[in-house]
């Protein structure tokens, strides 16, 4: 077993090359930790106790006590030390999942080194088709299947959403993994730390592509970056809307792509789920109900009002004649 899990790489969730997937692995350490300390001594106390109780053992009969019924010392042990864990790990949690939301825009680039100020992050939009992903670099225009890429502490944000099916976008060296959905945005910041490259994946199954449904992640410097843009607006040919709709049909294990451009407003065409010529867009039905709930309110009140009014007219009509 242990064999077969060595080909995992679990090692790299406890050491990872960027600063965020560092202290969610920090987190683990230090709860894994408190943990141990109630869970290392009752797995003690039990061998002890099994030995030294034994049926043959002399401790068998002579601390046997038939009237034993309580001990409050033994009751302040067993009660106050999963206490002040449980007291430990709820403020741990507490605190890091505010630090770590992955909404939450950087404020430092590793321990000690704060974002320079000025400094704007790299925005990726991501979106999860079957079964490989598409990422968007609206600020460079160009767009990548299969291959994502970003400069070294720098940070990064990315924006995800799916074209069908709900998945999980994970680059253990990067930050925790976050899911997918149609017709819904997820926000993720994290940031590289080292030169590299990375595995991406799918972290959740969605199908019979879902084992081939991997990236390589590039950690490059500025310079490096700058060449892997213009080597995908060299070699790529534009990403229109009928190129994403054959693009997004199901297919397995598809090789690395670039494209030298997007069309304009693509990523918000997926995301609002209006890809299609003369579909709606998912934001403009909303706004539209939003109109009408609206509009059937202040109906509903001016009803109201002309109600009132009558009810009154009436009241004052009967006073008069009687």
């Amino acid at each position: 077993m242990a064999a077969l899990l060595a080909g995992c790489s679990k090692m790299v969730v406890l050491f990872p090359a960027g600063d965020i997937a560092a202290q969610q692995g920090r987190l683990v350490v230090i709860a894994t930790f408190l943990m141990l300390l109630i869970v290392v001594p009752v797995i003690f106390l039990i061998l002890l106790f099994a030995w030294r109780y034994r049926q043959n053992g002399r401790h068998a009969q002579t601390d046997y006590d038939p009237e034993w019924h309580h001990s409050t010392k033994l009751e302040l042990v067993i009660w106050s030390a999963p206490l002040v864990i449980i007291i430990a790990l709820g403020a741990l949690t507490w605190i890091t999942t505010h630090q770590l939301d992955p909404y939450r825009p950087l404020d430092r680039i590793a321990a000690g080194k704060p974002v320079p100020e000025g400094t704007k992050p790299l925005e990726v939009q991501v979106v999860s088709l079957d079964w490989k992903w598409l990422f968007f670099y609206p600020e460079q225009g160009i767009a990548t299947v299969n291959e994502l890429a970003a400069p070294v502490d720098r940070p990064i944000r990315f924006k995800l959403t799916s074209s069908h099916t709900m998945n999980a976008f994970y680059v253990p060296d990067l930050a925790g993994m976050i899911y997918t959905m149609p017709g819904m945005q997820t926000e993720l910041n994290a940031v590289i730390n080292k030169p590299g490259v990375y595995h991406g994946m799918s972290s959740h199954y969605s199908g019979a592509g879902f084992s081939g449904m991997t990236f390589k992640f590039h950690g490059l410097s500025n310079e490096d970056f700058d060449k892997w843009v213009a080597k995908a607006k060299s070699e790529g040919q534009p990403l229109t809307r009928a190129g994403y709709t054959a693009l997004a049909k199901p297919s397995e294990r598809n090789p690395v792509a670039r494209f030298s451009s997007v069309e304009n407003g693509l990523y918000q065409r997926v995301l609002n789920l209006c890809v299609e010529e003369g579909k709606p867009c998912m934001h403009e039905m909303m706004a539209k109900d939003a109109q009408r709930n609206q509009a059937y309110a202040a109906a509903r009140k001016l009803d109201a009002a002309a109600e009132d009014a009558l009810c009154t007219a009436a009241t004052r009509t009967d006073l008069q004649e009687f």
